[in-house]
C-alpha cells in the first residue's frame, strides 16, 4: 500500500483541511454525522464502507478534532460519535459541496436529495462568498497572503 502524503506542517490552510478531512470518506462520515448518524454501525450502513475502512477514517476524524467518540448514554459496549465544534464549522463546507454537486452532479430531473429548513421545508440559499462589506466576490477579485512573511515585515524583518 502506498503511503499517504501528509500535509501536518504545509503552510497552506487547503492542504493542511485536505489532510484532516480531505478524502471522500471522511467527508461522507462528516456528512452522515450532520445527518443523525451516531453509531459505527449508523455509518456503516449508510456508506457501505468496510469496517476497517471506516475505523480508521473514524480514528483519522477523532485524532483531528472533528469527532468526538464517547461512551454511548444507555450504557452499551458500543461508541458514538459526535461532532465537536471543530466538526460543526465544517458545515459551511458541505452545503457548499451538496450546493455545487446539486448543480453540476445531475442532469434535470434526476432524482437526488436536498437540503431544506426545517423551519421552512424550503431549499437553503446558495452559499455566497461575500467581502467584509458585503459585496460578491469571484476568484478573480482574491489574492493569497502569506502572513509568516507579513507577520516578519511588521516586526521589521526580524526572524523567530
Amino acid at each position: 500500500m502506498v503511503a499517504r502524503t501528509r500535509f501536518d506542517a504545509d503552510p497552506c490552510p487547503v492542504a493542511r483541511t485536505v489532510n484532516a478531512i480531505g478524502d471522500w470518506w471522511s467527508l461522507l462520515i462528516v456528512r452522515d454525522a450532520f445527518d443523525g448518524s451516531r453509531r459505527f454501525g449508523e455509518f456503516q450502513r449508510s456508506l457501505g464502507i468496510a469496517k476497517n475502512i471506516l475505523a480508521a477514517r473514524l480514528r483519522t476524524l477523532e485524532e483531528a478534532g472533528v469527532l468526538r467518540g464517547e461512551p454511548a448514554p444507555d450504557g452499551g459496549s458500543h461508541r458514538e460519535y459526535l461532532l465537536t465544534d471543530k466538526g460543526r464549522a465544517l458545515f459551511p463546507v458541505i452545503v457548499a459541496l451538496r450546493q455545487w454537486g446539486e448543480e453540476q452532479c445531475f442532469t434535470p430531473g434526476e432524482d437526488h436529495s436536498r437540503l431544506l429548513d426545517r423551519r421552512t421545508g424550503r431549499p437553503l440559499r446558495p452559499v455566497r462568498i461575500e467581502a467584509a462589506d458585503g459585496r460578491p466576490v469571484e476568484p478573480e477579485d482574491t489574492v493569497v497572503e502569506k502572513v509568516r512573511e507579513k507577520v516578519r515585515e511588521k516586526e521589521g524583518g526580524k526572524r523567530g
